[in-house]
């Protein structure tokens, strides 16, 4: 059986969008050099930001 590993093992990363620390998940494991954001919602907001040209007014 696998060594038991604590989440403060797992390399670490920075959202772009929301600028949170997010730990490495095992469904990421062969893509985590292009992972940038924590999760869909912060990914949606990042391209929704783009869409619009993310200046008000």
């Amino acid at each position: 059986m696998a060594k038991m590993r604590r989440k403060s093992d797992l390399p670490q990363k920075t959202c772009a969008q929301c600028g949170r620390p997010f730990a490495w998940r095992k469904k990421w494991e062969k893509v985590w050099d292009e992972v940038r954001y924590c999760s869909d919602r912060c990914r949606a907001e990042a391209k929704r930001g783009r869409k619009s040209g993310g200046q008000d007014g």
